[in-house]
């Protein structure tokens, strides 16, 4: 049995091998669903901010990205896409490059794990690619997230631009979207967005707890999506 078929065979045991149809992906009834506690880079402000600028949510049938460094909240905002696609009843699907998927936070953010496809990986890119193709020709997906954001520079930057654009003509027209997370800007299709997570000026990580390094705990961060999409930045 080949890969696909394989990949087709389980969708279909799960009865996920369904085409969905809905609406835009980023609801605003679907944003405000993780606790305080579990958001501390003001992760509900951030969704609520770049969903505004993206127009109510990224587009279906397009590619978009999310990019930043370390503790910028890319994650945070991952999660709650993926909370708020299946819980309009859509699936969703993870490709995993280097396996940092962490369930507990994603269901503590409103995720039905029941709904998600997660495809785990341990750093190969190649393969992490080739599981991403069978997934987007598999369909049936609200939401499909490739999280490259722990794969050194020079295997992404080794990724062939024919690859982002094979990628973006699998769901042209289609009802999927596709966001990659990485650490730098990859690739976005003609109708997509690239999201990109910063720091704001002079900013400062929000620190609390004893003084001592090992006794302090992150509180937050003040972070500014700067979205950029049709070759605008918005």
């Amino acid at each position: 049995m080949t890969a696909r078929a394989h990949l087709e065979s389980l969708l279909r045991a799960k009865k996920l091998d369904v085409t969905l149809t809905g609406g835009s992906l980023w609801d605003p009834t679907a944003r405000r669903i993780a606790p305080d506690d579990l958001a501390p880079l003001h992760a509900v402000d951030t969704v609520d901010s770049i969903s505004v600028a993206l127009g109510g949510g990224l587009r279906r049938g397009h590619l978009s990205e999310i990019v930043g460094g370390r503790s910028s909240g890319r994650t945070g905002v991952v999660y709650r896409a993926l909370a708020a696609a299946v819980s309009r009843g859509e699936l969703a699907a993870l490709i995993d490059t280097h396996d940092r998927f962490d369930p507990e936070s994603a269901v503590a953010a409103g995720l039905d794990l029941s709904r998600l496809l997660w495809v785990r990986e341990t750093g190969d890119t190649g393969r992490a690619l080739k599981a991403m193709n069978l997934v987007l020709q598999a369909g049936g997906f609200g939401l499909v997230v490739w999280d490259l954001v722990d794969a050194p520079a020079r295997a992404s930057r080794a990724l062939p631009f024919t690859t982002w654009f094979r990628l973006s003509r699998i769901v042209e027209g289609s009802q999927t979207a596709v966001l990659i997370v990485a650490a730098e800007h990859l690739a976005r299709s003609s109708g997509g967005a690239t999201i990109v997570m910063e720091p704001a000026k002079g900013s400062r990580a929000i620190w609390t707890g004893a003084q001592s390094n090992r006794a302090r705990l992150l509180q937050g961060l003040d972070v500014r999506p700067r979205v950029m999409s049709f070759g605008a930045i918005r």
